[in-house]
């Protein structure tokens, strides 16, 4: 039986073969730069972490709102006159501060009036787009940006993006125990980094860097 040579399959085959080839390149790629961005949010994680007693003094502080443990941390370097006002980013709109901080009471050096609930972001991005606009506001030149170790990277890193030049961005890494700190929670951040990271090359903004 003879067979018959069909130019219309041989040339659907090999578009096949080429889609699946370019799939696995770019699973590949994904896979090498989940892998590298994992290690910058490690890296950034350890490299901001330091005993808050040896921050410097800044105009204002910036604290995240998300993970366990970040509210309290703040309010502990507040309590230290590390900075002058506190801003709070990304408190629900209806949310009072005794109701995120409770202890404040047995805080009698910190005036409620210098914390400022920033309720609008509910993104790092819109984090910092926010927060830039209060601190401007408050005439801060100075910051130190407060959030979870593994949070740290991408956050400073949009930080940078949004902010002026003239507004000197410090950071303080908020460590977690280890038991809450799980490599779901790693990966899970590490992608978002990457998403933002796209984001930023996307639109141009990674030039400032």
């Amino acid at each position: 039986m003879k067979l018959k040579f069909s130019p219309t399959s041989a040339l659907n085959s090999l578009k096949s073969q080429r889609k699946t080839v370019s799939f696995f390149l770019l699973l590949i790629v994904f896979l090498v730069s989940l892998a590298q961005e994992k290690s910058k949010v490690l890296n950034g994680a350890v490299s901001s972490a330091e005993l808050s007693d040896n921050l410097p003094h800044t105009d204002c502080g910036i604290v995240l709102t998300g993970a366990s443990g970040r509210i309290r941390e703040a309010f502990e370097v507040f309590a230290q006159k590390k900075f002058e006002q506190l801003i709070v980013s990304g408190v629900y709109k209806d949310t009072q501060l005794h109701e995120i901080f409770p202890q404040l009471p047995f805080y009698p050096s910190i005036d409620p009036e210098k914390v400022i609930l920033e309720k609008i972001s509910g993104s790092t991005y819109s984090n910092a787009v926010q927060s830039l606009l209060v601190a401007e506001t408050l005439k801060c030149k100075s910051v130190l940006l407060m959030t979870s170790d593994i949070h740290m990277y991408r956050a400073h890193r949009v930080f940078q993006t949004i902010f002026p030049p003239d507004i000197k961005i410090e950071t303080y890494s908020i460590v977690h125990l280890s038991k809450d700190k799980q490599v779901y929670d790693v990966y899970y951040e590490s992608f978002k980094s990457l998403f933002y990271t796209f984001i930023l090359f996307w639109t141009g903004l990674t030039s400032k860097f």
